[in-house]
């Protein structure tokens, strides 16, 4: 089946829209209200957010309280002594209490020296990039880099150097960076054109039957290669079109595990 922009549109107009969140891991960033919390909780809702969802709420709920709903603050002033006991026995599926307490570590020493993700973000994306592939590679190393850090980590946080279609970062930044009303629309640092699909099991069937993607492998090469199927349909903001994958990967029949573009 081939399919053409204006279904694809109907579609993300069917899917994007307000009351899409309430049900969906973005809810959690978007119950702060400052932008720093959001940034920050945003990253462990994105690199969570796989399996039930009723369940990743849960448990990023439960993550929140650990860190007083101060999300920002709690890890720019981390103090393993004082705090690892709040880490101590969070896990969700295969994320253990030692990849919580070694992200938080690493995300502590990128915010003291940018302050923000999306300081850090500028500083590794070239004007010229034409995607976000090398911005998730500089993250994916900084959140894994300090002296002692499990390599067990690596697994959550992988890098399009290894191939990886490194779906849950794509995820993030199209949080961070399309605007609304389900993604943030934070960053100024990245443009929307910038981004690529989030590319998973379901989204990557989906584009096949539809003519959109022909490379069988769900990797990083097809997550370039579907993205830039998408952005001919439209140019500035290719990944709109990760709500009309996913919303018809669900009409599918797709388990409740994976029944949003965020539960994945």
């Amino acid at each position: 089946m081939i399919v053409d922009r204006q279904m694809l549109d109907a579609l993300v107009a069917r899917y994007e829209q307000p009351d899409f969140i309430a049900s969906d891991p973005i809810a959690i960033p978007h119950a702060f209200d400052d932008a720093r919390d959001q940034e920050v909780i945003g990253l462990y809702a994105a690199l969570l957010a796989w399996g039930r969802r009723s369940i990743i709420l849960q448990k990023l709920e439960e993550l929140c309280a650990r860190m007083d709903y101060r999300p920002y603050r709690f890890v720019r002033f981390f103090d393993p002594e004082r705090d690892a006991e709040r880490l101590r026995t969070f896990r969700h599926r295969t994320f253990q209490p030692e990849d919580a307490l070694w992200l938080t570590r690493n995300l502590q020493a990128l915010l003291a020296r940018y302050d923000t993700i999306e300081h850090f973000v500028a500083a590794h994306l070239p004007a010229d990039a034409p995607d976000i592939g090398p911005a998730i590679e500089a993250l994916s190393r900084a959140l894994c880099g300090l002296p002692g850090t499990p390599p067990r980590l690596r697994k959550h946080l992988p890098r399009p150097s290894t191939g990886s279609a490194c779906k849950r970062l794509a995820l993030y930044f199209r949080w961070m960076v399309r605007p609304g009303p389900v993604d943030l629309g934070l960053w100024r640092a990245v443009r929307p054109a910038q981004l690529v699909l989030p590319l998973d099991v379901h989204v990557g069937r989906q584009a096949r039957a539809w003519g959109l993607l022909r490379r069988k492998a769900n990797d990083w090469k097809a997550v370039q290669e579907l993205t830039a199927v998408c952005r001919r349909f439209c140019p500035d903001d290719p990944v709109r079109y990760d709500f009309a994958l996913f919303g018809a990967a669900l009409l599918s029949s797709l388990p409740e595990a994976s029944s949003s573009p965020t539960a994945r």
